[in-house]
């Protein structure tokens, strides 16, 4: 039950490595939303991350026998830090296991710390397969990064902190959930203390593995994972973390890239910080649930879980930051293929300010066009928008929420050759490293003729891919065998409207 946990957070003695951190008011976002917003700032550990806490709590129970076999790890951030921290700490011996597509930033911090880095695998599961080998073949001590009682717990201690830090009532706390640990803890301690506050559990909708495993009763694996929120990017909820969560939590809630892009934009004018996606992703729900509910004077917790971020990163955050606040319309629009038709467009849409502008020579009768226009924060002022361009005439597809054309084709232009038969249109995600493109390649030569390619990579542990090849009917089984051999994760994109208007040969 969760209130076995409460005299191990208690009793959770991390303080000579983490520290309270403050729980800040977060003043323009409260104003802005009617409510009372304070930000729990996990991101000035000194990892910058709460995962000291509970690494660090978990290597303080591990016997002597265990701290002298050394301590090992999988994890492609935030873990590998605490840990690598905590046993410099206690002086051990520290062994972390990263995928190769590990960015350096975090293989140097870890270096830094004193531990020694594996590099295996391109995904956390084979990092974490190895890691388990290190234990069999060299007896050293697993440290888990979240399905632990004492990592739960350390990451409790948060919990602690907020009840001590707030005064007055507090009518809900946002937690990001990726394995559980964090929201595991939390949960547990503020349930038995102070049962009317409402725990309110948050997921990227493309890694929502606690609200898959509440509609099945038990944790379940995700087919594939989406990498953007990298901390929280984890395809099967602990089980440890879900006996304690589906007891505690009284709500779980997805939230998109471009809502934690918009979060990390409000953390960074609040705070004058960067969170990571995974950071930000607490305070993207707190949002979302302040416009679903309709709530008003309401005392909000959302915690910044991290700051572990590439800055090569923010270019692509910066782009997606407007559309999370729903202040940009991402449209696709047919418009007549005559002098004078681009200007006759801007008054359609009636003086409001153009923020991009992608153009395509359709044929002699109409040209084909991917716009953003600025529009309002309420949703209906988009919906608007496209009611009046069809009310003049205009052929409009809304692409505002459509992740291939925000992430492709607003930065292509270009049409399908008339020889083209049988394209077929694959969004992947590739491993960020040496090699992974011409694997790609290697396997495909020979099978099917590649018709359409562009590349985009972000600061993050792996590219953004779409591919057109030339796949005839009779091969469609041949590529779904050849794709899942491949292991990258991949969307089929062929009946995509951005596809099919911008650049397929049949428009709308």
């Amino acid at each position: 039950m969760p209130e076995t946990y409460i005299k191990r957070i208690l009793n959770a003695r991390i303080y000579d490595v983490a520290v309270e951190t403050p729980l800040d008011s977060a003043r323009a976002l409260s104003e802005r939303l009617g409510q009372r917003v304070l930000l729990k700032r996990e991101d000035l550990q000194p990892v910058f991350s709460f995962k000291i806490r509970g690494a660090y709590n978990k290597l303080l129970q591990l016997t002597e026998a265990e701290r002298a076999a050394g301590v090992v790890a999988a994890s492609a951030g935030n873990h590998a830090q605490g840990l690598a921290l905590g046993a410099q700490k206690l002086g051990l011996k520290a062994t972390i296991v990263m995928p190769r597509t590990t960015p350096a930033i975090k293989v140097d911090a870890v270096r830094a710390r004193g531990a020694k880095v594996v590099l295996h695998g391109d995904a956390f599961d084979e990092a974490s397969a190895f890691a388990q080998k290190l234990v069999q073949e060299k007896g050293m001590t697993y440290v888990p990064p979240y399905d632990d009682p004492d990592v739960i717990a350390g990451q409790g201690t948060i919990g602690l902190e907020i009840l001590r830090q707030c005064t007055g009532p507090i009518d809900a706390i946002f937690l990001p959930v990726g394995g559980g640990g964090l929201c595991a803890g939390v949960a547990a301690y503020i349930k038995f203390v102070r049962p009317d506050i409402k725990i309110i559990a948050v997921e990227p909708e493309d890694a929502a593995c606690l609200k898959a495993a509440m509609a099945k009763g038990k944790p379940v694996q995700l087919p594939q994972v989406g990498l953007f929120a990298d901390g929280v990017a984890v395809a099967q909820i602990g089980t440890e973390t879900f006996r304690v969560l589906h007891k505690t939590v009284d709500a779980c809630m997805t939230v998109s890239t471009d809502e934690i892009c918009a979060g990390i934009k409000d953390i960074f004018e609040d705070t004058r910080s960067i969170a990571e996606p995974a950071g930000a992703l607490a305070l993207a729900g707190l949002k979302k649930y302040v416009s679903e509910q309709g709530v008003q004077g309401q005392t909000l917790v959302a915690v910044v879980s991290g700051a572990n971020i590439n800055f090569d990163r923010l270019r692509y955050i910066s782009e997606r930051t407007e559309i999370g606040e729903k202040r940009e319309a991402i449209l696709a629009v047919t418009i007549p293929e005559k002098p004078g038709a681009y200007k006759q467009f801007c008054k359609a849409i009636n003086k409001r300010n153009i923020t991009e502008f992608n153009y395509r020579y359709g044929d002699d009768a109409a040209a084909r066009i991917f716009v953003g226009v600025a529009v309002s924060a309420d949703p209906q002022d988009r919906l608007d928008l496209v009611d009046e361009l069809h009310q003049q005439g205009y052929a409009v597809a809304d692409m505002t929420d459509n992740e291939m054309a925000k992430l492709h084709i607003r930065h292509m232009v270009g049409g399908k050759a008339p020889q083209v038969e049988h394209e077929r249109v694959l969004r992947f995600e590739f491993p960020e490293r040496p090699g992974a493109l011409y694997n790609f390649l290697t396997k495909v030569a020979g099978r099917w003729n590649i018709t359409l390619f562009h590349y985009r990579n972000h600061g993050a542990a792996y590219g953004r891919v779409l591919v057109g090849m030339a796949v005839p009917p009779a091969d469609f089984q041949a590529m779904k065998g050849f794709l899942d051999e491949l292991g990258y994760p991949y969307w089929d994109e062929t009946q995509n409207p951005a596809y099919t208007f911008f650049l397929g040969s049949n428009g709308f």
